[in-house]
């Protein structure tokens, strides 16, 4: 089935850049009488199996929500489990990048994350900067809200040669290189957007999921996509 699907997609018509907001772990954990950490870590396959679809596709680029600013109040040991995990994760999985040409940037607020957590994202990000495949951006202590700020005070503590245009404020962004939104995907029935890449979202297609985000398998990433390929997009123009 999943290679009829792949079959279906039309490579020409690929999203540019996809971003996929990752929810539902710990009700998938509830749901079977597990900790919640059981379904981060399941969470966590989840995402590796769905980049690795991405990068088969020939996607050049994927945004994953990890850790937003928000998710700081949580419960203290759930915090440090996902700190963890995140650390792990970074540290273990550079064979999978390389394998793959997959080069991994990073959004969000490093200086007010654990330094070991900083150390980690900073390492990853130089190992594989040459990579040229599907470009990873991991958010992890992101909030749209903050980066448009922090763009903002940052160019304000620039040289400010030139006015503050789109373009300027994109270039003081966390992760320029990566292009606005075509397709944001979201796991576990929610409908909101919580946040995530709000300036790069403007003009995004939606894709809502019911299932679960540990239940997330390839095949689902080919529904979003081939949903996304049966949209119209005007970009508020009409066309002709």
């Amino acid at each position: 089935m999943s290679e009829e699907k792949a079959a279906l997609i039309d490579p020409d018509r690929l999203p540019n850049h996809v971003g996929i907001i990752m929810d539902g772990n710990g009700r998938w954990a509830k749901n079977r009488g597990f900790i919640r950490s059981k379904g981060h870590r399941e969470g966590l396959e989840s995402a590796k199996r769905v980049v690795k679809a991405a990068s088969d596709l020939n996607l050049k680029y994927i945004s994953l929500y990890v850790f937003s600013t928000e998710n700081w109040k949580r419960a203290e040991d759930e915090i440090s489990f996902l700190m963890v995990l995140i650390k792990t994760y970074l540290k273990s999985e550079f064979k999978f990048y390389k394998e793959n040409k997959i080069k991994v940037v990073h959004s969000g607020d490093l200086a007010n994350l654990p330094v070991e957590i900083q150390r980690e994202i900073t390492t990853i990000v130089h190992d594989t900067k040459e990579f040229t495949g599907l470009t990873m951006n991991l958010l992890i202590n992101y909030g749209g809200k903050d980066e448009i700020i922090r763009a903002v005070n940052k160019w304000s503590q620039s040289d400010k040669t030139s006015e503050l245009t789109e373009d300027v404020l994109y270039s003081y962004f966390d992760a320029p290189e990566v292009p606005p939104l075509d397709l944001i995907i979201r796991s576990a029935g929610e409908r909101r957007l919580s946040n995530f890449l709000l300036w790069q979202s403007a003009y995004a297609e939606y894709f809502f999921s019911d299932k679960l985000w540990p239940d997330w398998h390839k095949e689902d990433l080919y529904d979003a996509i081939l949903a996304f390929q049966n949209r119209d997009r005007r970009y508020g123009g009409v066309k002709k």
